[in-house]
């Protein structure tokens, strides 16, 4: 529980205010055991919500105004920063994990692997504090993925977190508008190994020598051995224990070598992780295989050319004939026509029939297409039984016309489509192009 009595800074305590099992920045999530943090925000302050959140039933609100069930403090960023930082330090261990693709994958499988608790997708800094004081005290290990998009970020995660491993899953272009270059952003993640226990993943091993690889093949510190692929599973050994994940691909299988290292080091039973293993499931648009009269790759929350690279090295190990499906990768600099022009091109090597969609369409694919309404009515004609779709592109945020041009193109629109058209349901409704 959640005492706003028990806090580690001075506070104001409203006497109707009560423990909450949950914290939150978003009023929306507030409830009956979901206490509220007003916090400053780009365009509204927090306590703009503070009467929503305390209609919602919220035990306390942490906010600087006198209201009822105020934990009232000057500054509730600050305050919440330090609850959080107080919260950590009962951890038994915390994993941080960083990387241009792979981050939300790892996440899932060192969770399983060390029975953790582990951040959901949405991880900003406010997220990831309400996240350390809700179970700092849980007595589990915790595991944080920790992504940036500016310099110097990296460096207010890791004073936030403290993590006692870091982890960098690979390093490739992606957020270059901010920071410039790979080798840019090879430094700022490379800030999560700084003075702690560090491991990189294969892809990244170039960029910092002498830290400890995890992954397949011998040069790796850490590594499976005998990995075998097929669309049903990937299949492979850790230290002598078998190791099934069901609809895996390459990516995956590398997280759980990760997860199973973390595990032995944390004197966890190598056999009891693996079991824990087969039951991850990543949130949708990360490398989710769907199965049915045709196969559905649903890979679409986001894109770089590492993390598309490996989603088509993974079609290419399907029967059937392989679509790709891609659309626009975002923050790619003055480097974005060329880098989607090589993305295009191993696409056509390694898939049957290419599509692209919105801006950059004509690079990514044979069949290119404007607009996600004007793809969907060539792709569903097109599709066939035995077919293997993979879709990928960056998430776009908004459909509104003054935005498009900036944004993804919103490709898990057209996973939902594809799945109900196989299965029979009605259709999606698509949102009109502009």
């Amino acid at each position: 529980m959640l005492d706003p009595r028990s806090v580690p800074f001075a506070a104001t305590v409203h006497p109707q205010a009560r423990p909450a099992l949950r914290l939150t920045w978003d009023s929306r999530e507030a409830n009956a055991e979901t206490a509220f943090v007003a916090l400053p925000g780009e365009r509204m302050h927090g306590n703009t919500f503070v009467q929503q959140a305390l209609d919602a039933g919220a035990p306390f609100v942490l906010t600087d105004l006198d209201v009822p069930r105020a934990l009232r403090v000057p500054d509730a960023h600050a305050a919440l920063f330090a609850w959080a930082r107080a919260e950590r330090a009962h951890s038994p261990l915390v994993v941080g994990i960083t990387g241009s693709a792979g981050k939300t994958t790892a996440k899932a499988y060192v969770a399983a692997a060390l029975d953790a608790h582990s951040m959901p997708v949405y991880n900003t800094m406010p997220a990831i504090a309400c996240f350390l004081v809700q179970f700092g005290r849980s007595n589990r290990p915790l595991v944080v993925e920790m992504g940036i998009d500016r310099i110097g970020e990296m460096a207010e995660l890791v004073d936030l977190v403290q993590p006692d491993v870091g982890v960098v899953t690979t390093v490739a272009p992606a957020h270059l508008e901010q920071l410039g270059s790979v080798e840019t952003i090879a430094r700022e993640k490379g800030v999560i190994l700084q003075g702690r226990r560090g491991m990189v993943g294969s892809q990244a091993a170039a960029f910092y020598p002498g830290v400890a690889t995890y992954g397949f093949g011998e040069a790796q510190t850490y590594r499976g051995e005998n990995l075998t692929i097929t669309p049903e599973a990937a299949r492979f050994s850790f230290r002598g224990i078998r190791v099934l994940l069901p609809l895996a691909s390459r990516v995956q299988a590398e997280a759980a070598v990760l997860g199973l290292r973390l595990a032995q080091e944390h004197g966890l039973a190598l056999a009891d992780a693996a079991v824990r293993l087969t039951t991850v499931r990543v949130p949708g648009g990360r490398y989710r295989v769907l199965p049915g009269r045709y196969t559905v790759i649903d890979d679409a929350y986001n894109a770089s050319p590492v993390a598309v690279e490996a989603a088509l090295d993974a079609l290419q190990g399907f029967a059937g004939r392989r679509i790709s499906v891609l659309g626009r990768m975002l923050e790619l600099g003055d480097t974005e026509r060329e880098l989607h022009a090589q993305v295009g091109a191993l696409a056509r090597a390694r898939a049957d029939v290419t599509y692209g969609v919105g801006a950059f369409a004509a690079e990514l694919g044979d069949r290119a297409y404007p607009t996600v309404p004007a793809l969907l009515d060539a792709l569903l004609t097109d599709v066939q039984d035995g077919d293997v779709v993979l879709v990928k592109a960056s998430r776009g945020i908004s459909w509104t016309p003054e935005k498009r041009a900036q944004e993804g193109v919103g490709l898990d629109v057209v996973v939902e489509a594809l799945r109900r058209a196989r299965d029979g349901a009605a259709p999606v409704a698509v949102p009109p192009s502009p």
